[in-house]
């Protein structure tokens, strides 16, 4: 017969080899401790994400472009492209109304200008304007009184024609419409007195007019003839300063549109 059983170890105690029990405490240690460290990591990535996102962020264009991807940079290109032509046709429009402006001012200008010197011109030949400028003094005496109208008329149709711009006689314009009226010693220019001697002061070519009036057989040696003298001057510098009425017509209009 066997004899009384003697109890075991408890159950669960480690023996003294270290079986197979006690081997899976550390393995359920570092199962427990794996999502731990995922979880780290995540956090981790999650930061230098943030970090780089904070660097590029702030990074200047040139490293955002480096880092751009092909079809960002052609949209951007595209962009500019599309920006660049906008500006230029802008510019381009305000060059274009700048030169109109310019254009416009300068033709404005031009124009004016060119009124003021027909208006001058035409003030000169019709003798409501004082002018200036070389010419030449001609100087009639009469002392029989003997001059006549056809006289002084062809002393001024010659002087015309040989390029006399304007004129005076005895402080009196001479113009297109001048009428020389009266009678041998008592001649008259538009129907003011004249005195002799009759001094003209005429502007033109000095040399040319003395060199008409001096012509043999001309309106100077008729006068002459008459016991009459001419004395011609010429000067570089003269003023013609009596000034006719302005004419105002009485019908006539300009024409409107």
């Amino acid at each position: 017969m066997s004899g009384p059983e003697r109890p075991g170890p408890p159950v669960g105690d480690a023996g003294p080899a270290g079986g197979g029990a006690p081997e899976e405490v550390p393995r359920a240690r570092r199962r427990r401790r794996d999502p731990l460290a995922a979880t780290l990591i995540g956090v981790l990535t999650l930061l230098l994400g943030f970090a780089l996102a904070v660097q590029v962020r702030n990074a200047d264009e040139a490293q955002v472009l480096a880092g751009a991807r092909e079809e960002d940079l052609v949209r951007i290109l595209d962009e500019l492209d599309g920006r660049e032509e906008r500006l230029r046709s802008q510019l381009a429009e305000q060059r274009a109304a700048l030169r109109e402006l310019n254009g416009s001012g300068s033709r404005t200008g031009a124009a004016l200008e060119e009124a003021r010197e027909r208006a001058a011109t035409l003030g000169i030949l019709n003798g409501t304007l004082a002018a200036q400028g070389p010419g030449l003094t001609l100087i009639i005496s009469d002392p029989a009184g003997a001059v006549q109208v056809s006289d002084l008329l062809d002393v001024v149709q010659e002087l015309r024609g040989a390029g006399a711009e304007t004129m005076q006689v005895d402080d009196v314009r001479i113009g297109h419409s001048t009428a020389v009226t009266g009678s041998a010693g008592a001649l008259l220019v538009d129907g003011t007195p004249l005195r002799s001697p009759y001094e003209f002061v005429v502007l033109g070519d000095p040399q040319g007019m003395e060199t008409a009036m001096n012509i043999p057989g001309g309106v100077v040696q008729r006068i002459e003839r008459r016991g009459g003298s001419v004395e011609i001057t010429g000067f570089p510098e003269l003023v013609v300063d009596a000034l006719r009425p302005l004419d105002r017509p009485q019908y006539a209009a300009p024409e409107t549109d």
